[in-house]
């Protein structure tokens, strides 16, 4: 399988198709409440059983994409969200609906699953989560803005998740398809930084918890404590929608200037602040306030946890995996909103929530820290029973740039396996210097080729 990345925009479409459902749980829930009679803890529940069938779908493809290849799981999810959100929006019948959201939801977590690890795999991991991240923030922006004007009952939203899934579709075909059985041999090898991904998926995990406990139940926040219409809630969350495109933006743009663990953890504190501000609000400026910084910062924070949950592994199993332990914290969080709301009021819930996720803080940023942009260091790249390459960049007269400099991040190393018969046959003119042909340049390593 070729080691160049393939175009990132097929892995955005599908990470659009699979976390929309995510970013329309407000309106899900309250539709379901609103319009099937559904309570508040039950409408809840029915949201935590499509994030909880959707982390179950990325735990079963953690590590297999490769095998598998990446357009065959992808459609099979997007189909699956066609059929399950569809069945979902033309029936009334409870059992039914809940059937469709657990369909539905386990092909929003196979696609989810599908783009994350291929996220993995791009050069700038952090730049494709985060286009990611704008274009399904700008998808649900725009759903907000007209849902409400169109009624539908509790048909519309799941009719416009599968919508979408269906117009990704043809986006499959430029996906990967199975990689060849030596290429695949390496996935099953032992993960890397395996405490370090403990601890970042764990953190995940709380930390979206925390987020779509409010989430869930913001639009019930506005109605109910605030007063306000599903109209008013609407452009509320279409305008923090858009403060997150702003904020993604400006993540993509800043890149990795200040690393990993300054964004994460500056950024978790200010979201924690803003729970507590919009679970608090009594009128439409604090609450609109509240959700507008929520949301400014949310993805930006989220698209980081990403790119450092893809820098863990290559192949993606750690971006899988921890997208997945995140999946199942985002299904806990609407039913443990409704229940703390219900319990103890709106208020007391979002100092709750504000707590625990300041307890994340620490972790996670101690794992950016310590894994986020790993230096490179005499023996950090060695030529096969060779020093050390920034040594002998120090110690030669190598071209400068042409060895990356100590504290550069470490380069990844492409392998290139040649089958037995061709490695006997292999002689001095097979290898020449890269650049132009006919340089009469020798090769350093034209001997090793000799027997």
């Amino acid at each position: 399988m070729s080691s160049r990345p393939r175009a990132a925009w097929p892995l955005v479409a599908v990470f659009t198709a699979g976390y929309l459902a995510a970013y329309l749980l407000p309106t899900i829930v309250g539709r379901l409440s609103n319009y099937l009679g559904l309570s508040s803890a039950q409408a809840g529940l029915v949201g935590s059983a499509l994030l909880l069938s959707s982390a179950s779908a990325g735990f079963a493809l953690a590590g297999r994409v490769d095998r598998l290849g990446a357009r065959r799981p992808a459609r099979v999810g997007l189909l699956l969200a066609v059929a399950g959100y569809g069945c979902a929006a033309l029936t009334t019948s409870i059992p039914l609906v809940v059937a469709g959201v657990v369909v539905g939801g386990f092909g929003s977590g196979a696609a989810t699953a599908v783009a994350a690890s291929g996220i993995a795999e791009q050069s700038d991991p952090h730049r494709t989560s985060s286009l990611g991240l704008l274009s399904v923030s700008a998808t649900a922006g725009a759903l907000y803005l007209t849902v409400p004007h169109l009624g539908g009952g509790h048909r519309l939203p799941f009719a416009s998740i599968a919508l979408v899934a269906l117009l990704v579709w043809p986006a499959t075909a430029r996906l990967g398809g199975p990689a060849p059985v030596s290429a695949t041999s390496s996935v099953q090898a032992r993960l890397p930084h395996r405490r370090s991904g403990l601890v970042l998926a764990g953190g995940m995990l709380v930390w979206s918890m925390a987020q779509n406990a409010l989430w869930g139940v913001s639009s019930r926040i506005g109605a109910i404590q605030v007063g306000l219409s599903e109209v008013t809630i609407g452009a509320v969350f279409a305008a923090a929608l858009g403060a997150g495109l702003l904020g993604v933006m400006g993540a993509g743009m800043l890149g990795s200037r200040l690393g990993r663990a300054v964004p994460i953890g500056a950024g978790t504190m200010i979201i924690a602040g803003s729970i507590v501000l919009s679970s608090s609000a009594e009128d439409l400026g604090s609450f609109a306030t509240g959700e507008i910084a929520w949301n400014t910062f949310y993805p930006v924070v989220l698209s980081y946890l990403i790119g450092l949950a893809a820098s863990l592994d290559v192949r993606g199993r750690w971006a899988v995996l921890a997208g997945s332990a995140s999946s199942v914290g985002t299904a806990c969080g609407p039913l443990l909103g409704s229940v703390l709301s219900e319990q103890a009021g709106y208020a007391v819930m979002g100092l709750i929530l504000g707590a625990a996720t300041l307890l994340v803080v620490a972790p996670v940023t101690a794992v950016a820290l310590h894994t986020g942009g790993r230096p490179l260091v005499p023996g950090s790249v060695r030529r096969r029973g060779g020093a050390p390459a920034a040594l002998l960049a120090a110690t030669t007269n190598s071209l400068s740039g042409a060895v990356p400099k100590l504290g550069a991040p470490e380069q990844a190393v492409a392998e290139i396996s040649l089958p037995a018969l061709r490695r006997r046959r292999l002689v001095r003119s097979a290898f020449r210097t890269a650049g132009p042909s006919g340089t009469g340049q020798s090769n350093a390593y034209a001997s090793t080729s000799e027997r």
